[in-house]
């Protein structure tokens, strides 16, 4: 994979935009390359086939912008962290360099998301040790700058919000693509909590939740493991001091 600044993880296609849609979106229009990665192919999911939701996966890295996609092909609710899915991703974060990694954060209804959260936080650990090796050899180690983490079907205390007002659009646009989760079609078609009405209006109240608590109309949360850094308190360090005579 070709270098990027933002590497973005989801265990099933369409969590990473259910989860930080806006804020993928957000980057690719600034110009800052976004790479896009999914561990499974979601062939457990009540419907859709695994190239569906390939298929749909593609969409909608389109619409956000993302440079790139990946699908590491991991079975659906085989999330172990052995060697194998330890080392596919230590290679991935030393081949692109992101200086950012974003993954799902710890606590989640779905055991899945957890176990997501767990193996990627030790293989981009990993990716860091230069005296941890590639089996057949690979690229030096890499570490990213910091390791933030996004909700997919819950939340909690965050560390800092993303403005998305101006992408959510985007972010819609790109959970639509997901038809065979989100409006499923034909004789075989199950009811499952994707397909209610009521978890689109849950993701969408998060966000206006986390954007109201901002004061923008769209936000999505993020939390990191270390303390965030600002230079002072003023909350606009642009902003030119007062001189004596203002006072």
């Amino acid at each position: 994979m070709t270098p990027v600044d933002l590497l973005v993880f989801g265990p099933h296609p369409d969590d990473l935009e259910i989860g930080l849609g806006g804020t993928i979106a957000l980057h690719a229009a600034a110009g800052w390359r976004v790479g896009l990665c999914d561990l499974t192919r979601g062939e457990m999911g009540s419907n859709g086939t695994p190239e569906e939701r390939l298929r749909e996966a593609e969409e909608a890295r389109v619409v956000l912008g993302a440079a790139w996609r990946e699908n590491l092909g991991w079975p659906d609710r085989g999330i172990t962290g052995d060697r194998a899915q330890l080392d596919q991703v230590t290679r991935l974060v030393r081949s692109c360099q992101p200086r950012v990694a974003a993954i799902p954060y710890w606590q989640d209804r779905h055991p899945d998301h957890v176990a997501a959260s767990r193996v990627l936080t030790e293989a981009i650990f990993n990716a860091r040790l230069r005296r941890y090796q590639l089996e057949g050899g690979g690229p030096a180690a890499w570490a990213p700058e910091w390791v933030c983490y996004y909700f997919i079907n819950d939340d909690g205390p965050i560390s800092f919000a993303i403005d998305v007002s101006a992408h959510y659009d985007a972010k819609r646009r790109a959970l639509e693509c997901y038809r065979s989760q989100f409006m499923p079609e034909g004789p075989g078609a199950a009811e499952t909590r994707l397909t209610a009405p009521t978890f689109a209006r849950l993701i969408s109240s998060r966000d206006a939740r986390f954007g109201a608590l901002a004061g923008v109309a769209y936000a999505e949360g993020l939390v990191v493991k270390e303390p965030v850094l600002r230079p002072n308190l003023l909350k606009d360090w642009t902003a030119r001091p007062a001189s004596r005579s203002d006072r």
